[in-house]
């Protein structure tokens, strides 16, 4: 929607920019023609003041600690819903009916086997490999299994895609976490919902018979859900780059776990219990706190703080609940990372340097003591945020993909090297 104009003055030249606006938020500069009137670029490292895309999937607004999924507050659906629904809300830009649910639920399900080859697949794994070097490996080797569902130009391969990506992704999972482990891989079972059957792939082995909690299935699935999609960051701008170029969607996703397992974006939850632990007790809390504060020491309190949220990672109150319920319903009273996390939450919400400088508690605080709980091990961590955030690449793939306007990313440069000059021949240099 063009809701203004606005001039932008380049030495002589006037350029006459639209303003539009969105249904909520800020408003955006569109600049699209500003090269070819001017002959001058933006810069913007980082890409923090640029609007790469037009999205109705995901609104963030950090000021005010808002998260919603096609208007849905983040808060409504971890509480009410499943995992399952809220992939079909991202989607397909509604919540669906109880016949939906069940139809989509269904043909996730069916999906969820592997080719069998894949099993021989993993076997060129070093047996210590990291799960997520795995995930990248066989996420893009999944478009040599299913090469019926790469055209990108046709809707039905693009459905089929989707579905495959979404059902799959967890089995290729846990037997990452099975390879890594040295245990058997565990076949997917369709009598299980989605999250139960994860753990189930995940911890069942074959000498006994295992049950599923659903409190813990409840758990993991509403950390699922809170991990779903958010925006344009960094792994899901990777996937929409990939997929500007007409790459298959295996290869995208591939591509946005890659970005995923970067330790500023996907490993935070681990950061932030490797700090936890750090700490040890709650009596050590005051010196850390100190370093924390102190200009000239490296040391920073992970967990802390969000490049989107300038106030209360909306998310962050949803994981401590369920942080609670877990440690609870596995005997789990006197944890010392649990008395160190909420004694430091305490002081975040209540010290003038944290409010000061907006260093809220996010949801990375409390997610990796629960899953550490859970029985994950800090490797797999990230992978299970690729589990969750598969279904918000997917929905922001397919949006790109239809989009009339879509172009290939072709970001701009400031060039600072050399300027021209001639060769010289290496016997005169």
């Amino acid at each position: 929607m063009t809701a203004e104009t606005g001039t932008i003055k380049v030495g002589d030249t006037n350029f006459e920019a639209k303003v539009r606006a969105g249904s909520i938020g800020p408003s955006v500069i569109d600049i699209g023609a500003l090269y070819g009137k001017t002959g001058m670029f933006t810069y913007d490292p980082g890409f923090t003041s640029t609007a790469s895309c037009e999205s109705q999937i995901t609104y963030i607004d950090g000021d005010e600690g808002v998260l919603l999924h096609r208007g849905y507050p983040i808060e409504q659906l971890a509480e009410n819903g499943d995992f399952l629904e809220t992939c079909y809300l991202l989607l397909y830009g509604e919540l669906p009916t109880a016949a939906q649910k069940a139809d989509f639920d269904y043909r996730v399900t069916r999906h969820t086997m592997v080719h069998e080859q894949m099993a021989r697949f993993f076997q060129g794994f070093r047996r210590d490999a990291h799960p997520m070097a795995v995930m990248v490996g066989s996420v893009g080797a999944l478009s040599a299994f299913y090469h019926d569902s790469t055209d990108i130009s046709d809707p039905h391969q693009r459905m089929i895609a989707s579905m495959r990506m979404i059902a799959k992704i967890p089995t290729l999972a846990a037997m990452a976490f099975k390879y890594v482990a040295g245990q058997p891989f565990v076949y997917p079972q369709n009598s299980l919902d989605y999250t139960s059957n994860f753990l189930r792939m995940c911890f069942a082995v074959p000498c006994e018979e295992y049950k599923v909690n659903p409190i813990l299935s409840r758990a993991l699935d509403r950390i699922f859900i809170l991990h779903a999609d958010h925006e344009q960051n960094a792994s899901t701008s990777t996937v929409r780059l990939a997929g500007s170029s007409g790459a298959n969607p295996f290869a995208c996703i591939a591509a946005g776990i890659a970005c995923l397992w970067g330790p500023a974006h996907g490993g935070a939850n681990e950061a932030a219990l490797k700090m936890l632990t750090e700490i040890g007790s709650v009596d050590n809390i005051p010196k850390f706190v100190a370093k924390a504060k102190d200009k000239n020491d490296p040391f920073r309190l992970m967990g802390f703080g969000h490049r989107v949220y300038k106030n209360y990672d909306p998310r962050a109150k949803i994981m401590q609940k369920t942080c609670h319920e877990v440690l609870r319903e596995l005997g789990i009273k006197d944890d010392p990372l649990l008395d160190v996390a909420v004694e430091l939450e305490r002081i975040a919400l209540h010290d003038e340097y944290f409010i000061e400088k907006k260093l809220y508690p996010n949801i990375d605080f409390y997610s990796g003591i629960t899953l550490k709980a859970m029985g994950f091990p800090t490797s797999m961590f990230t992978v299970l945020f690729a589990v969750a955030r598969t279904v918000g690449w997917i929905a922001q793939w397919k949006e790109m993909i239809e989009d009339p306007h879509q172009k290939i990313g072709r970001p701009r440069q400031l060039y600072t090297g050399a300027p021209r000059r001639d060769y010289v021949p290496v016997s005169k240099r």
